[in-house]
């Protein structure tokens, strides 16, 4: 069995332990402020505002540093370690005004003050910025009432006429000099923003009077106080635009603050600490607006204030992406809110209906379904094929139930005594936006027993403990079950269960002794080709680049800028929109915001040759099925790791000098690879029908390779005289090289302090005395002989000559004394040979161009 200490390890958040951690770091970090002496040099507030908007981290000499780890190591302690790592990989790269905005209503300000300053210096001590924006609702009513006057309101709306309007100001100016105040007795710079941040009209002047609907955002007093290293606390009073107070109800107020700013978290703190269902009295713990809004709204309870809330919040979660969530909680669930995926309180989200098939036919797409099921363990291992899965399901009594894009999806096979769960399998977005848990919800409605098995090392174990009723472990894998009372019932499962990984043993040991052995043989590029450095076609291509603002993406422009046939047809980018494409002079091309409708119209006016998706993982899917769709005869090159693991009948990996070039230049879609995936296979393919061991890369990358969004381990100065190590096991640039060269490597990436490069130091074990030195050099040589973009060298090759150079260059080479270990070096430019040039190669192959073309001779090494 798995140890307790995992099993606890792993268990979900235990809020009054976190809530006395959050105590106790409010203290000391206080302490730490009054330890200070006053004559000495006033460092704090010197590095908060040398803060700026990249700065995700506090480094000061008064112990911030220290603060920020010790929380980042007790985070580590009180929650999973999925979620933590998700959510701290977040808030070191977001910018600053993009962390949360915070809605506290005015109850909060009134009962749980101390509690409230308390969560928000914690945030600020570590270095997070919220916006802030308060209510005022209880105090306005207590001084009404106090006046003999009976608040009215028409749909949740506050009639505000010009005495209410008065009241209304003079309570949100008391209510926000209460927090700033609160918070500054507590080491932290706040700034009161009364005004000039909403603009509005009147919303129905006849009906509410005084009441504005918010028509703009002016973001500039918000940004500057971040910038300024102070936490931003507004009120929710607009103005017109000749200047008369409006008053805005505060959750309307919140929600034209998260559609500007687009936040990680949109959290609104009140009393109750969620939404009260109010026939049963019981918190609601999960709204999904798509499944369940029109039913909701028709609640004999949703009225007034809350049928308001919902509504406002529908409205703004069908603006924001679809992951993104409304948290309605107590103040004091705040820090759980924020920083595991557990969460407190409500939690509001789009979500997905589920559906329930029982055949194959019912789902919408096969090769959907054939993709969902590549996430099963089994599967994606080879030991199972997706093929004889589905042949098996086809005359199987199963049913399954899914959300709309099958990011979880569970088979339920029903010709057992005990229903069982064969496949649960469920992305990433899927386990962190818990849908996992909504389709676990559905399993417990319609089966009132059911089993399941799962391997004990899967990362959502402790998940699989707490949905389970009993649980035995054998041979690595858990079986759990649910809904079972009867003990024979019970024992007759796990007899099964024994009996089914005895087989599984015995199978295994064949194996190993070669009876029933199917041994993958490392593989030996046999289906590499020559360089096709002349082209077949001289017309013009047309290219659309798909969120290309990193790095990269300039590099792709700028060679296509000097391409004799390729141009740019359309950019598109949600943050550049309207601005023009720099350092492109072909023709004035401006930013554009592309949505699938648009993706899908210009397909089918057939206005793109070549779509390049220069998107974040797990992000281009929609556009790639949105151009799939239409049938059209464009081509599509992915620059993310999406595709790099699939078949390569369906995307070609795009790595020509190992790779079929015939396949790459008739592929209708093409994986690029990785810029260390590129650099590593180069260097270690000559000699992989040697190796006798586990490959060794050893990687150091310029700081572009940390993409633009903010985090020490793109930041220059944090990055001086450094060298930061990072994802040192299982990094997805190992799994690619291992899939690729069919060896397993061990891969240990590190970030320096230049802007672009890689150096690879590489240690291949080899059958002992099986090369000589000169025979390895003569090999490298050999392999590489025609390759116009791989150079090979005698000496060690430096990462300064590399830069802004569009080729490989590898050498250094050294075999061991005991001549069983060969060390080989090599150079790349990430952003150039590891992304940009090796995609123009690739679209160069697939339009018929000369491989080579638009690629600057002058910046190839060697030629």
């Amino acid at each position: 069995m798995p140890s307790a200490s995992l099993l606890v390890s792993t268990k979900r958040l235990n809020a009054s332990k976190f809530q006395k951690f959050v105590s106790s770091l409010n203290k000391s970090t206080i302490a730490g402020f009054a330890s200070v002496p006053l004559r000495a040099p006033p460092s704090v507030a010197f590095t908060r505002k040398k803060v700026g908007y990249s700065k995700r981290y506090v480094s000061s000499t008064n112990g911030f540093s220290a603060t920020r780890s010790t929380v980042i190591q007790l985070l580590n302690n009180i929650s999973t370690k999925r979620e933590v790592e998700q959510y701290l990989k977040y808030f070191t790269s977001v910018s600053q005004q993009q962390f949360a905005v915070i809605k506290v209503g005015g109850a909060i300000i009134s009962d749980n003050l101390h509690e409230l300053a308390s969560c928000l210096a914690f945030l600020y001590h570590v270095g997070l910025y919220p916006i802030v924006l308060h209510g005022t609702g209880p105090q306005v009513n207590g001084r009404l009432e106090a006046q003999g006057i009976e608040p009215d309101y028409i749909d949740g709306i506050r009639i505000t006429d010009e005495h209410t309007m008065a009241v209304v100001r003079k309570c949100f100016l008391e209510q926000n000099l209460k927090l700033v105040t609160a918070l500054e007795q507590l080491g932290v710079r706040a700034r009161p923003i009364t005004s000039g941040v909403f603009t509005a009209d009147y919303l129905d002047k006849d009906k509410y009077k005084l009441v504005g609907n918010i028509k703009s955002v002016t973001k500039e007093p918000i940004e500057a106080s971040i910038k300024a290293g102070a936490l931003p606390i507004l009120t929710s009073l607009a103005e017109t635009a000749s200047g008369q107070m409006l008053n805005v109800n505060a959750d309307v107020a919140a929600g034209e603050l998260a559609r500007v700013f687009e936040p990680l978290k949109i959290v609104y703190l009140n009393e109750k600490g969620g939404i009260i269902n109010g026939s049963t009295g019981e918190k609601i713990s999960m709204i999904n607006l798509d499944e369940e809004y029109d039913d909701l709204m028709k609640q004999s309870w949703v009225n007034y204030g809350t049928k308001l809330k919902i509504r406002e919040i529908k409205e703004l979660l069908d603006y924001l992406p679809r992951s993104s969530s409304v948290a309605i909680i107590n103040v004091q669930d705040l820090q759980k809110e924020l920083f595991t995926d557990s969460g407190a309180g409500t939690m509001i989200r789009r979500g997905y209906k589920l559906v329930k098939r029982s055949s194959i036919g019912e789902f919408p797409s096969a090769d959907a379904l054939r993709k969902a099921l590549q996430r099963d363990a089994g599967i994606s291992s080879g030991k199972e094929s997706v093929a004889s899965y589905l042949r098996y399901l086809e005359n199987s009594d199963f049913v399954s139930y899914a959300d709309e894009p099958l990011e979880a999806v569970a088979i339920v096979k029903k010709d057992t005594n005990v229903p069982t769960l064969d496949k649960f399998v469920c992305s990433d977005a899927a386990w962190l936006n818990n849908v996992t848990d909504n389709v676990f919800n559905v399993l417990r409605r319609d089966f009132p027993a059911l089993q399941w098995v799962v391997s004990e090392n899967d990362a959502n174990i402790a998940w699989h403990f707490d949905k389970s009723q009993g649980s035995y472990l054998k041979g690595g894998k858990v079986l759990f079950w649910y809904g079972i009372d009867d003990i024979n019932t019970i024992s007759e499962l796990v007899e099964n269960f024994v009996k089914s990984c005895d087989t599984a043993s015995t199978l295994n040991s064949s194996a190993s002794s070669g009876v029933f052995a199917n041994k993958k043989s490392a593989r030996s590029y046999s289906t590499r080709s020559t360089p096709r450095p002349e082209g077949v076609n001289t017309n013009p291509g047309r290219v659309a680049l798909i969120g290309a603002r990193g790095y990269t993406g300039k590099n792709l422009v700028s060679l296509i800028n000097g391409h004799p046939y390729l141009e740019v047809a359309h950019v598109s980018s949600r943050e550049l929109k309207g601005q023009k494409l720099q350092d492109y002079t072909k023709s004035e091309i401006i930013y554009e915001s592309l949505q699938i409708q648009d993706i899908r119209k210009l397909e089918e006016q057939n206005a793109v040759d070549f779509w390049v998706m220069a998107l974040p993982n797990k992000v281009c899917e929609p556009f790639v099925e949105t151009i799939q769709s239409v049938h059209g005869k464009s081509k599509i090159i992915d620059l993310s790791a999406d595709h790099r693991f699939v078949s390569e009948s369906d995307w070609a990996y795009g790595l020509p000098e190992l790779n079929d070039r015939a396949k790459i230049a008739n592929a209708a879609k093409i994986a690029n690879p990785g810029c260390y995936a590129t650099g590593s296979q180069l260097t270690i393919s000559p000699l992989t029908k040697y190796i006798n061991g586990l490959p060794t890369v050893f990687g150091v990358s310029g700081y572009s390779g940390a993409g633009t969004k903010p985090s020490p381990k793109n930041d220059p100065k944090f990055l001086n005289n450094n060298l930061i190590p990072y994802a040192l096991s299982d990094h997805i640039h190992e799994r690619e090289i291992s899939a690729r060269i069919g060896h397993n490597v061990a891969f240990m990436p590190h970030v320096g302090q230049w802007f672009q490069g890689i150096s690879l130091t590489v240690s291949i074990p080899i059958k002992k005395g099986s090369l000589s030195i000169d025979e390895i050099r003569k090999l490298y040589r050999n392999f590489y002989e025609d390759e116009k973009l791989v150079h090979v060298i005698d000496d060690i090759p430096l990462v300064k000559d590399i830069e802004g150079t569009h080729g490989v260059v590898i050498g250094g080479f050294k075999l061991n004394d005991a001549e069983d270990r060969v060390v080989v070096c090599a150079t790349i430019d990430n952003l150039l040979k590891g992304a940009a040039t090796q995609c123009l190669q690739n679209i160069n192959l697939a339009m018929g161009y000369g491989e080579y073309a638009g690629i600057p001779e002058n910046k190839i090494i060697g030629v």
